[in-house]
């Protein structure tokens, strides 16, 4: 049995995945990034070997990706984390056509031919308003852990809304909310939909053609994906393995290289 593995070096976590020859993930590691991004990528490796219960000779090919896919200095090559999303959602989602991928500092509107390669795709400007990062702004303001942000939004009866459009002022804003009585799970709720509004309109310059697909840290949001089906209209595909997506597709295309490997040698035999 031959392995792959993909490791996706994100802004805020690094991912990993390894698969086998049946392109089903084995084993899995998430960690933080933090400031030495070679180690992350390495120790994320490392991780995910442990959990297959594999050996490093036996992963054949490892494919980094994310913004830190060039720190992934013991892989073999490195695919862009866009190509690496859509190949990965196909993969779990087979009728995918579009891929909303929503990281901690950018996100992503992908379109994907039925075989996973990208069709059209556009990602947000360099302000982060529309990502991760502002969810990690509210968290701040409020003393809210992140995981309870997205419930906690789900049980407001409305929401205010949040007018700035850069993250570095979001917590002045919510903490005005605040100030003026407002319900912390109605300033939640506002901050979830103007998150989403901004991704929608990605979605909608690529062209949302179902089944859609939500890919990234922030699919584990469920105050996010309910906010955005309602924006959409859609129901949105989510997976527990969401998270991983792109070190899934980062896998994959590392799976090619060993099956393309192998061609010669068996036409050769014949």
């Amino acid at each position: 049995m031959a392995y792959a593995a993909g490791v996706d070096v994100g802004s805020t976590q690094t991912k990993a995945v390894v698969i086998d020859e049946d392109e089903n993930i084995v084993g899995r590691a998430l960690t933080d990034t933090g400031a030495n991004v070679i180690e992350a990528a390495q120790h994320a490796f490392e991780v995910a070997m442990e959990d297959a219960g594999v050996e490093e000779e036996e992963v054949e090919f490892v494919v980094g990706t994310g913004y830190g896919r060039y720190k992934v200095t013991f892989g073999n090559t490195q695919v862009t984390e866009i190509s690496c999303h859509g190949r990965g959602a196909v993969r779990m989602f087979p009728n995918t056509r579009t891929v909303i991928d929503m990281g901690g500092q950018d996100t992503k509107a992908i379109r994907v031919e039925p075989s996973g390669e990208i069709d059209e795709f556009c990602m947000n400007d360099k302000c982060a308003a529309g990502t991760g990062r502002f969810l990690g702004a509210a968290s701040a303001a409020l003393e809210i852990p992140l995981p309870d942000l997205g419930p906690m939004a789900l049980t407001a009866e409305r929401a205010v809304k949040i007018s700035t459009t850069c993250t570095v002022f979001a917590e002045s804003e919510i903490l005005s909310w605040l100030g003026r009585g407002r319900k912390v799970e109605e300033i939640l709720l506002g901050v979830h939909q103007s998150i989403a509004s901004r991704s929608v309109g990605l979605l909608r310059r690529v062209g949302i053609e179902p089944e859609i697909t939500f890919t990234g840290g922030v699919a584990k949001n469920l105050g996010m994906i309910a906010t955005l089906e309602h924006l959409i209209g859609h129901k949105l595909n989510v997976s527990p393995d969401s998270h991983y997506m792109g070190a899934l597709g980062a896998a994959l295309f590392g799976l090619d290289h060993i099956r393309a490997a192998r061609v010669p040698h068996a036409t050769q035999e014949k």
